[in-house]
């Protein structure tokens, strides 16, 4: 699809999913268009069923079909298997940078942080599917430095009952960032702060 089809769909399959995370979704991508989605096993969403825009906010609905031999359950916990909860924001994480880009943002997409997490359920092998529902509270293109945050508050249930909520959730993306030479050594190699990107 073209850049401008993909800044203005309202939905992506699984399909179109996995092609953004190997940066084969959009034909004539923008110059710093960098960012991806973790590809499968650990992309934590199936489906964007729907992405809107609401001034500086918007919604974000996805889903994520929860399958008996999902990586997770094979080793948390022997004898107990249970979704980590960290998979649960990763999840939220992975859909705020997704929003990012597809509000034209530009730049790699780093997990930022969240204000408040609550645990109220677990996902079992036999659940069924995971539900997230995202409120945008602001997005925002930070002309100094290019880079583009995103805020938002969220819950996740599976299969109808709320599981998490988070509030706060913040991801961002950045120019210049990306270790696309991996595993050759080079000047984005090694990690740490990201400095004067905001």
């Amino acid at each position: 699809m073209t850049y401008d089809e993909f800044t203005s769909a309202q939905s992506f399959t699984l399909e179109e999913l996995i092609g953004f995370a190997y940066g084969r979704l959009v034909d004539d991508p923008p110059r710093h268009f960098d960012a991806r989605l973790p590809a499968p096993p650990f992309l934590m969403v199936d489906r964007i069923t729907s992405v809107t825009t609401e001034g500086k906010g918007g919604l974000i609905t996805a889903e994520h079909d929860i399958r008996l031999d999902d990586w997770y359950f094979q080793c948390h916990m022997p004898g107990d298997p249970v979704m980590p909860g960290c998979l649960y924001l990763d999840g939220i994480w992975q859909l705020l940078g997704f929003y990012c880009v597809w509000r034209r943002g530009l730049g790699s997409g780093r997990a930022l942080g969240c204000d408040e997490v609550s645990f109220n359920g677990q996902v079992r092998p036999f659940n069924r599917m995971i539900r997230y529902e995202i409120r945008v509270r602001r997005f925002s293109h930070l002309s100094g430095s290019g880079s583009s945050i995103v805020i938002a508050d969220g819950d996740l249930s599976v299969d109808g009952e709320t599981v998490m909520t988070v509030r706060g959730a913040r991801t961002g993306l950045f120019k210049d960032i990306a270790y696309r030479d991996y595993p050759r050594q080079s000047r984005h190699a090694v990690g740490g702060m990201i400095k004067e990107r905001i």
